[in-house]
């Protein structure tokens, strides 16, 4: 079911599915009972553009905590529960505007009744959750091995139980570590369901590796119609996870908004600081709310001719720099003042 067709669920003040935006998800790596913490960095990371954040619920003083952390943020927050059906349903009361579970690990059938019927009274969707590392083994061995298959068999197994118990407000996740096997299951599950999906590689790595995993996997994916909300799972600190998913999305073209910096490999004959000089573009373009193309390029023989497919670029020298607007060289400048030329033509900006 391509994203278009799938069906909408509400969570917190935002929707998704059935053709609506893509949505960021990322989770805290606080600890959630320390909710000066756990508040300081969701506000972090929804000013970076975070759209739905998660919090683990490890115990009974996390739960409580959602209800306080609840009150200072403005996205929707979801509670993540392993285990323990009390938490689940505890979260609910405390504020969560949706669960994460995993039916296969939180108890018997009357724990699941339990959890899903304080949903229904509080219209809270449900996120199933499956991940290939905690695959049944009958599905195991069924498939002989881990496989998208199986994967795809144990998500929706899950899902027809909370069906049967009359609830279908729900988001299915399906992840896998292994990138191909990842975007077979979600090709997979899209023919047999229209319920909306959250897209992430699980445990994709630091945040160089984490990053390449993550890009190729969403890539697959999301270019088939495929897909409602992402993670991009990183270990490292959350707000890379979002700087990596908007340009993801940005790359696919899923997304609009924010500028997008294309900068050359450099080569011999780049003759001024330009790696430093693209990072540091790339900072502090982040709180400018434009949607255009910057070029920072690293020489005056491709700079112009490259620079002229962005709507305003500058051009290394020696020593000094160019500044170029639709393919016109504006001005010269010197070196130390291109950044600062750049910032003020953007902040000025006017079509």
């Amino acid at each position: 079911m391509h994203r278009e067709h799938t069906k909408v669920i509400q969570i917190g003040n935002r929707v998704i599915g059935g053709g609506n935006p893509i949505l960021i998800q990322s989770m805290t790596n606080t600890k959630t009972e320390d909710v000066k913490a756990t508040v300081a960095q969701i506000q972090k990371l929804t000013a970076a553009g975070c759209d739905i954040i998660r919090c683990a619920v490890p115990t009974m003083e996390a739960a409580e905590a959602l209800a306080e952390i609840k009150k200072e943020i403005t996205i929707p927050l979801v509670a993540d529960i392993h285990f323990d059906y009390k938490l689940a349903i505890a979260a609910m009361e405390y504020g969560a505007d949706k669960i994460r579970i995993n039916p296969g690990n939180i108890g018997g059938g009357d724990r699941i009744r339990a959890v899903v019927e304080k949903a229904k009274e509080l219209g809270i969707p449900i996120r199933v959750g499956v991940n290939s590392g905690s695959l049944e083994k009958e599905l195991v061995e069924k498939y002989h091995g881990v496989t998208a298959e199986g994967i795809v068999e144990s998500a929706l197994d899950k899902v027809r139980i909370i069906e049967e118990l009359g609830y279908d407000n729900l988001v299915i996740s399906i992840k896998s570590s292994d990138v191909m096997m990842c975007a077979k299951a979600h090709e997979l599950i899209a023919k047999e369901t229209n319920y909306p999906l959250h897209v992430g590689i699980t445990e994709s790595g630091t945040v160089l590796s984490g990053n390449i995993k993550s890009a190729v996997g969403l890539g697959i994916i999301l270019s088939q119609g495929i897909g409602d909300t992402i993670r991009v799972s990183l270990t490292g600190d959350p707000l890379e996870e979002i700087k990596s998913a908007k340009l993801i999305l940005r790359t696919l073209g899923l997304k609009k908004g924010g500028i997008e910096v294309v900068s050359c490999p450099t080569c011999g004959r780049t003759q001024i600081d330009l790696i430093g000089l693209a990072n540091k573009v790339e900072n502090m373009v982040e709180d400018i709310p434009l949607n255009i193309k910057v070029a920072v390029m690293g020489c005056v023989v491709n700079g112009p001719g490259e620079a002229k497919e962005a709507d305003i670029g500058i051009a290394g020298g020696k020593g000094e720099g160019l500044l170029i607007k639709k393919g016109e060289i504006i001005r010269k400048i010197p070196e130390d003042q291109l950044l600062h030329a750049l910032r003020e033509e953007l902040v000025n900006w006017s079509e």
